[in-house]
């Protein structure tokens, strides 16, 4: 067995449902409380009392409306739709704890990284070195049509995009500005020493930026950078880039594969294999013994909600499921959008039979696309362990089935696999080695190519 400790994550979003469609509707849910600034700051510190590495707050640009070609479902089910800015209550929820961190979602797709990159670092100085930066590329068209797109870059090529957007904020973050710029001599009346500040003259196959970074270092300089994508590409990625990675699948041997590659892959990148941890997705439902949680799994089960699951998996194919009826069998599809999700159920253990849409809509009914592990804290402890050794993750990125009582349930009955916080910044107390990019990682070459 592992001596490492098992690492958390809380999985979130400014939503009302998440990854568990229709439990809205359970009386203890406070989801609908995602617009009230005490929702977000009560959810912070209970995560830093239960010592969670962090709130990792997923978001989407768009709206679901892949499923019957119509966002009704959606609208209906409250399927990440109302949806509000992730970033906007971080500064508040950093004010109010010492630890945790906050990995927040934002695509390249619909912004430009020149204001991007101001806004991270602006996150960095607010947190005191707390932000992380999960990097996506975004897969609803429907979010690219209302920034005036005809359509989605294809899957690969949002990929490619994503490579050049990241060298130009590692310019800005790692070169642009030297440690000693700012130097607030007010005798002389020089706050920034001109000669230490340096544009990054960036001039790409998407991107020109010219200038200067418009902040003075952070703490961090660079936020840690999160990554999402299990696809061979998106594994590519997440082996130059990637300090946290979160990856995800039905069975621990599934998600072995998917590790041992992205290890493989980030020493071929001139990295080491532990240079990122690695998080899977799971759902929690613990009680004080099993028959208490398998009868609390039982009563949210009884709530959740076909229609909305199915709207939910469909934004995740690009694939329409309303096609089919609920006991039609489905038969392999190519996906634009997330490709994790299609290998996935295909690698399902499903009693041996081909999935239908029925058995689709109940796998993602709570939690989403990962395991559901319900029973006593000592049985939830052991399965947990059982994942980091077969798997080789360094920890769990936990879906709630409702809010905040899955994440209450946690905090209350975990075991003790740490007793404190790492002392630093967040990349110190995920990966220990200061609170900079190190000199292996590709945004670390930008300093002194930015300065040459």
């Amino acid at each position: 067995m592992s001596e490492r400790p098992i690492r958390l994550n809380a999985f979130d979003m400014a939503c009302v449902g998440h990854q568990s469609m229709g439990l809205w509707r359970h009386p203890a849910d406070q989801g609908w409380r995602y617009k009230d600034l005490r929702y977000w700051l009560e959810l912070a510190r209970l995560l830093e009392r239960g010592l969670f590495d962090g709130l990792f707050i997923a978001d989407v640009l768009g709206v679901y409306d892949v499923y019957g070609s119509s966002p009704d479902a959606a609208l209906r089910n409250a399927v990440q739709v109302p949806v509000n800015d992730p970033i906007l209550t971080i500064p508040a929820m950093a004010a109010a704890t010492e630890h945790l961190g906050f990995g927040v979602t934002a695509s390249i797709s619909f912004e430009h990284p020149f204001p991007f990159a101001r806004r991270m670092s602006t996150l960095d100085h607010l947190t005191n070195g707390r932000i992380g930066w999960n990097v996506v590329t975004s897969y609803l068209e429907s979010g690219a049509r209302n920034l005036g797109m005809v359509a989605q870059l294809t899957h690969d090529n949002r990929y490619d995009v994503a490579d050049e957007y990241l060298d130009v904020c590692y310019k800005l973050w790692e070169g642009s500005w030297e440690d000693d710029a700012v130097v607030r001599d007010a005798e002389r009346g020089v706050f920034t020493d001109p000669a230490k500040v340096h544009p990054i003259r960036h001039a790409g196959e998407h991107f020109t930026v010219p200038g200067i970074h418009l902040c003075e270092p952070s703490p961090q300089r660079t936020p840690v950078i999160y990554q999402a994508g299990s696809s061979p590409r998106g594994r590519r990625f997440a082996s130059e880039h990637a300090e946290a990675i979160f990856t995800g699948g039905p069975t621990a041997s599934h998600v072995a594969g998917i590790v041992a590659d992205i290890r493989a892959r980030m020493r071929e990148a001139g990295r080491e294999p532990h240079d990122a941890r690695v998080y899977t997705i799971a759902t929690v439902i613990v009680d004080e013994t099993e028959a208490k949680a398998r009868a609390k799994h039982d009563e949210l089960r009884r709530l959740t909600s076909d229609e909305a699951a199915l709207a939910t998996v469909s934004g995740f194919m690009g694939f329409d499921l309303s096609a089919y009826d609920l006991d039609d069998p489905v038969e392999d599809v190519e996906s634009n959008a997330i490709q994790g999700v299609v290998a996935g159920f295909r690698a399902a253990e499903n009693d041996g039979r081909p999935w239908t849409v029925r058995d689709i809509a109940r796998w993602a009914g709570i939690g989403g696309m990962g395991p559901v592990i319900v029973g006593s804290p000592s049985q939830v402890a052991d399965e947990l362990q059982r994942w980091v050794d077969e798997a080789d993750v360094d920890g769990f990125n936990l879906a709630y089935a409702i809010t905040p009582g899955t994440f209450e349930d946690i905090v209350e009955r975990r075991g003790v696999h740490r007793t404190r916080y790492e002392p630093g910044t967040l990349r110190e107390k995920l990966l220990g080695e200061g609170p900079r990019l190190p000199e292996r990682h590709r945004g670390a070459r930008m300093r002194a190519l930015v300065r040459q």
